[in-house]
C-alpha cells in the first residue's frame, strides 16, 4: 500500500506541475508582458506624423481676412474690427461731435489723413486740402459709397459740407511701408514667398475689381510711378491689401467709345505703360488735346511691376517669378489688345500658388 500510495501522489503531482507549465483553464490570465521601447517611440513617430499631416495644409496658406467685410453690411451701413452689428454711416453732426483728431499720419495732393478715435476705435480722417481740389475729392467719396467691398477700405462716414471722410484706420500704413514692416521682428513668420504671392494675388484681385466694378470699367490713374502707386492701398493688420485712395478712378465705356488719359501733363518713364507716353516725338512740343486717349490696359503693363516689389527677395521668390515669366511678359506686350485680362492674370497666380503650395506640402511629407 505504501508503495501505491506514493505512485499516486507522484503522479498528481506531476500532472500539477505541468498544468502549473502549461496552462489551459480559461479562468487564468496570460501572463503580462511589457512592449519593447523601440515600439514605443514608433508609436510616437506615427501620432506626430498624423499631426504635421493636418497641420501642413494650414501652415501653407496665407492668413484670411476678418469677416469685417463692409459687403456684408447693406448700402450706407458698415462694421469694422470686432463689431457684430452694423452701424449707418457717420453724418455730419457725429462726425463733428463724436470723432477727436489726433495727428497728422500723410498728406498729398488732395487731401490730409489724420489719425483719429472714434468711440475707442482709431480711425482715419480725411480732410480736403485746398477747394480746388474738391472735384477730386467728391469723386473719391462717390467712389468710396459705390464700391464698398473686402478690396476697398471701409467707409464709416462723411460730410460734404465739412470737406471730411472717416475710414478705418490701418496702423501697418501704406503698401510702399511693405519691406520695413516684415522687417520687424514679430512680421519675420510671415515674410515669406507665399504670404508675398498672396499680397500679389491680393493687389491683382483689386485691379480684377475695379475693372468689373458695379460702376464699370475703373482704371487706376493715380500710378504714374511705382512709389505713386504703393501708395494708392493699404496693408492690414492680417496682411491682406486694400484700396485706398479712389480720387483718379475714371471709367472707361467701350459702347459710347470713352477712353481715359490720366492727368493733364506729359507722363515719361518705363513704369507707364507705352500708349501713356507722348507719341509724336520731342520735336512736338506735349499738348493735352492731342494726346490720345486709352483703356484699362495700362493697369495690366504695371502689374508685373508691383508684383515684383511685392515679392521682393526672400527665399523662393525667384522661383515664383520663374513661374509667373509667361504671364508676366504678356502684360508686357507694347499691344494693349495683346495684353490679357485681370481675371486671366489673377487665374494664373492662385493657380501658381496653389500649384507651389502643394509641393513644397508633399516635399515636406517626403521627408517625415
Amino acid at each position: 500500500m505504501a508503495g501505491g500510495l506514493d505512485f499516486f501522489q507522484q503522479k498528481e503531482i506531476t500532472e500539477d506541475n505541468n498544468m502549473e507549465k502549461n496552462p489551459q483553464d480559461g479562468r487564468k490570465s496570460p501572463p503580462h508582458r511589457e512592449l519593447p521601447p523601440v515600439v514605443g517611440l514608433l508609436l510616437a513617430m506615427v501620432l506626430m506624423n498624423m499631426l504635421l499631416y493636418l497641420c501642413l495644409d494650414q501652415f501653407f496658406i496665407s492668413p484670411r481676412r476678418s469677416a469685417g467685410d463692409p459687403s456684408h453690411c447693406p448700402y450706407g451701413y458698415f462694421r469694422m474690427g470686432q463689431m457684430k452689428n452694423c452701424s449707418p454711416w457717420l453724418s455730419c453732426e457725429e462726425l463733428r461731435t463724436e470723432v477727436r483728431q489726433l495727428k497728422l499720419v500723410g498728406e498729398g495732393a488732395v487731401k490730409r489723413v489724420f489719425l483719429s478715435e472714434w468711440k475707442e476705435r482709431k480711425v482715419a480722417l480725411s480732410r480736403l486740402t485746398s477747394l480746388e481740389m474738391k472735384d477730386d475729392f467728391l469723386h473719391g467719396l462717390r467712389m468710396l459709397k459705390s464700391l464698398q467691398s473686402k478690396h476697398v477700405v471701409t467707409l464709416l462716414g462723411y460730410c460734404e459740407d465739412d470737406n471730411t471722410i472717416l475710414t478705418e484706420y490701418h496702423p501697418l500704413g501704406p503698401l510702399s511701408s511693405l519691406e520695413k514692416t516684415l522687417n520687424l521682428s514679430k512680421y519675420r513668420n510671415v515674410n515669406t514667398w507665399q504670404h508675398r504671392l498672396q499680397l500679389a494675388t491680393d493687389y491683382v484681385g483689386i485691379i480684377n475689381y475695379l475693372h468689373h466694378s458695379p460702376r464699370g470699367t475703373l482704371v487706376m490713374c493715380d500710378s504714374s510711378d511705382l512709389p505713386k502707386t504703393l501708395s494708392q492701398y493699404l496693408l492690414t493688420s492680417n496682411f491682406s491689401i486694400v484700396v485706398n485712395d479712389l480720387d483718379a478712378l475714371p471709367l472707361v465705356n467701350r459702347s459710347s467709345g470713352t477712353f481715359v488719359k490720366c492727368g493733364h501733363r506729359e507722363l515719361h518713364g518705363d513704369f507707364v505703360a507705352p500708349e501713356q507716353l507722348w507719341p509724336y516725338g520731342e520735336d512736338m512740343p506735349f499738348h493735352d488735346d492731342l494726346m490720345p486717349s486709352y483703356d484699362e490696359k495700362i493697369d495690366i503693363w504695371k502689374i508685373p511691376d508691383v508684383s515684383s516689389f511685392l515679392l521682393g527677395h526672400v527665399e523662393g521668390s525667384d522661383m515664383v517669378r520663374f513661374h509667373l515669366f509667361d504671364i508676366h511678359k504678356a502684360c508686357k506686350s507694347q499691344t494693349p489688345a495683346e495684353r490679357p485680362t485681370a481675371q486671366d492674370i489673377l487665374d494664373t497666380y492662385q493657380k501658381v500658388l496653389n500649384s507651389l503650395r502643394d509641393t513644397v506640402v508633399s516635399q515636406t511629407r517626403e521627408m517625415l
